[in-house]
């Protein structure tokens, strides 16, 4: 049964660098149209208690793939933390009322992707990397956009949850994530917009913080 264990995770997820002594696993999902290389290097950066993963389903190794549309229903072991970033609960109005980026014509969607930065400028450049990036990206955010439910009658999970956020971004409804979880709900917000995860003080600040909460999440949870 372990073994069968392994082989599935194995399956679904890249690990960034194996620690056997880990008492966590952070699974790093990246934002729409990204892959796993910024979440890659956090594997030398992680604490031997921490074992960092990536879902296969980054964008490096994938580009002949089709591109997903719907997320799909699936069932699991609740986690020990959850952290979520930039991004308003999908039944939150705020979210519900956010123009669809994804509908944008490809050049106005181009002038929009410069404009929130985090993209290198040498990218947005080429004309034959932009037939690649830009679909995969836009179907990202179809998914995104357009998913959405209900507001549970009561909690899904028990499990503390994290909202981290940009100061200079557009506003989010963090709130609203409160009502997923019986637990212990936290909003932090860190200086920068959209991507103000790629500032290294902000990063080690996350890093610090997750590496802390998933060590003593782990304890409480055996």
């Amino acid at each position: 049964m372990l073994l069968f264990s392994l082989i599935s995770m194995e399956t679904v997820v890249n690990c960034f660098k194996k620690r056997p002594d880990a008492v966590a696993r952070l699974i790093c999902f990246p934002w729409a149209g990204g892959g796993s290389i910024h979440y890659a290097r956090w594997g030398n950066v992680l604490s031997s208690s921490v074992e960092g993963e990536v879902p296969r389903n980054g964008k490096e190794m994938w580009w002949s793939e089709p591109c997903m549309v719907l997320i799909p229903k699936i069932h699991n072991m609740e986690p020990v933390h959850i952290f979520l970033s930039g991004a308003s609960a999908p039944y939150s109005e705020t979210r519900i009322k956010t123009p669809k980026r994804s509908d944008l014509s490809d050049e106005d969607f181009l002038k929009w992707l410069i404009s929130i930065g985090g993209t290198p400028p040498e990218l947005l450049a080429n004309p034959e990397v932009l037939k690649l990036f830009l679909p995969a990206l836009k179907a990202d955010l179809h998914v995104v956009e357009n998913y959405r439910c209900n507001k549970a009658s009561s909690p899904l999970f028990s499990c503390p949850v994290t909202c981290f956020d940009g100061k200079d971004d557009i506003p989010h409804d963090l709130q609203a994530w409160k009502d997923i979880t019986s637990g212990d709900f936290t909003i932090k917000m860190f200086h920068g917009s959209h991507f103000y995860l790629k500032d290294s003080g902000n990063e080690k600040i996350i890093l610090d913080y997750v590496t802390k909460h998933l060590e003593t999440s782990e304890m409480d949870y055996l």
